[in-house]
């Protein structure tokens, strides 16, 4: 179960990544960090419209990259500076690890997806 802390937390963590340039904002630019490989992990607002969201879900089915559906697209904007957002990527292998600590409540991610290599 989700806290008001951890989802402070999160939304802090992604203010954070924004300002040391770590995120892509958008389903387009997210789909394209999807492509080149830069994204490693994806944010998709809970709330966000299904052919938006759909769009990027159909591309990471075909990745290794880690994706979760959280948040609405008023609070994904507002962490990152933004109008409202139904997807966000961050590019930062660090970032990404620790905002999957926080929403996965565990030691990071299963599948190894998110690693220290560069690339």
């Amino acid at each position: 179960m989700e806290t008001r802390t951890t989802r402070t937390e999160v939304l802090g963590v992604l203010g954070l990544a924004r300002r040391a340039g770590s995120v892509v904002t958008g389903t387009g630019a997210v789909r394209d960090a999807v492509r080149v490989g830069s994204a490693r992990f994806v944010l998709l607002a809970e709330d966000g419209a299904p052919g938006q969201v759909g769009k990027v879900a159909n591309l990471l089915r075909h990745r290794s990259v880690p994706s979760m559906a959280w948040g609405t697209r008023e609070e994904l904007g507002r962490a990152v500076g933004a109008a409202p957002l139904s997807a966000i990527a961050i590019t930062n292998d660090g970032f990404a690890r620790r905002l999957l600590e926080e929403l996965r409540g565990d030691e990071g991610p299963d599948d190894g997806s998110v690693s220290d290599e560069d690339g």
